[in-house]
């Protein structure tokens, strides 16, 4: 049985499906496990994280694009277009493996172009509430892997999931993280409390567009917190200018740490390593909640989110719609935490449903082998 891993996106998107084909190389040698990237960039990221599974041994192989696409994804990062074109051109690639297990959703492009052998498998990335996590495309995928039974409920409610067609209890990425960061040093050198602020990329979501400036030059002008500003890894992935103007513009302050899009912006050394989360939809809030702490959501869009499922994540701290009194609002949401511990509690439960804080790609790759065999008798 040969099943492929290819990786057509951004780096934030690797954490949540490597470990399940590490783990399926590792516990079934008798599979080929194909890991297929696009850049330089990605394989390297992957070959750093692979490591730390000294025993599963997987192939490495790259994906083609054209010269003129090539060059746009370079220069200007994986885009809608570069996606739908590796898709495209490696079609006789992808025909030649049992499955494809991917961890976004772009990949179904492959059932619109002919592709009807392989089983599409997805394992998300991310733990979030907003609809794109729950569109109904996902019905077309063969398998999928979820966390918790938030997702899952959410997904049967409309009609997206099949019985024996999913398995809960996996998120592969807390795997990873308990390996790289299990003796993490101190984000700061200081004893002030640490927030990260970490807005979304989709201008009509984030804070960033509207209050981002607000709150960079609040951190930088008082003496009582230190500041993460580590957006969602897509909203300067095309205008590294941008992100190159804001690194300079507050250079150089000892306790502000700016970080555009490297690696730990992915990685959850800033969820880790944080005591209070400012931000607006990103889904990165829920894996800093693993454990609870202070949230702070910043609403630039007057949005009625009050009992709409897209925004439960807005339950768990206060809702603040400007950043002029910031430093009022941060210390309310430190002293009013314990109003919502038990809601944030709740809420990872719900949303990652672990009963231990055990690996748990290796349930994922159990699932997809089991299912995979099942399919071919």
């Amino acid at each position: 049985m040969r099943i492929v891993f290819p990786y057509i996106a951004q780096l934030h998107q690797i954490a949540h499906s490597l470990p399940v084909a590490l783990e399926i190389a590792r516990r079934y040698p008798e599979i080929a496990v194909h890991i297929a990237c696009l850049t330089d960039e990605q394989e390297a990221y992957i070959r750093r994280l692979a490591s730390l599974y000294p025993d599963s041994q997987v192939a490495y192989e790259r994906l083609t694009l054209p010269g003129p696409l090539w060059r746009q994804l370079t220069r200007r990062g994986p885009s809608v277009l570069t996606k739908l074109a590796t898709l495209l051109f490696n079609k006789n690639y992808f025909e030649t493996f049992q499955a494809i297990v991917v961890p976004e959703r772009t990949s179904l492009y492959l059932r619109r172009i002919g592709l009807r052998a392989p089983r599409l498998i997805w394992t998300r990335h991310g733990a979030g509430d907003r609809a794109v996590g729950f569109a109904r495309d996902v019905r077309h995928f063969d398998f999928i892997l979820m966390a918790g039974r938030k997702l899952e409920n959410r997904l049967l409610t409309q009609g997206s999931l099949r019985p024996g067609h999913y398995v809960t209890g996996v998120y592969a990425k807390f795997d990873l993280v308990r390996l790289m960061h299990s003796t993490a040093p101190p984000l700061f050198g200081n004893r002030r409390p640490t927030v990260l602020y970490n807005p979304h990329f989709n201008p009509k979501l984030t804070s960033w567009y509207k209050l981002g400036t607000q709150v960079l030059d609040y951190f930088a002008n008082q003496d009582r917190y230190n500041l993460v500003f580590a957006p969602h890894y897509r909203l300067f992935d095309a205008h590294r200018d941008k992100a190159a103007s804001i690194l300079r513009a507050y250079k150089g302050i000892p306790h502000m740490l700016i970080d555009p899009g490297s690696t730990r912006s992915v990685d959850m050394t800033y969820t880790m390593g944080a005591d209070l989360y400012l931000g607006d939809v990103s889904s990165q809030v829920a894996e800093f909640l693993i454990n609870p702490r202070p949230c702070l959501f910043l609403d630039a869009h007057e949005t009625k989110w009050h009992d709409n499922p897209d925004y439960l994540f807005w339950s768990l701290g206060p809702v603040i719609d400007t950043a002029a009194s910031l430093g009022q609002a941060l210390d309310g949401a430190v002293a009013e935490h314990p109003d919502f511990l038990d809601r944030q509690k709740s809420y990872i439960r719900e949303t990652f449903g672990l009963a231990d804080i055990g690996p748990t790609a290796p349930i994922g790759a159990d699932a997809i082998v089991e299912f995979l065999r099942k399919a071919r008798s």
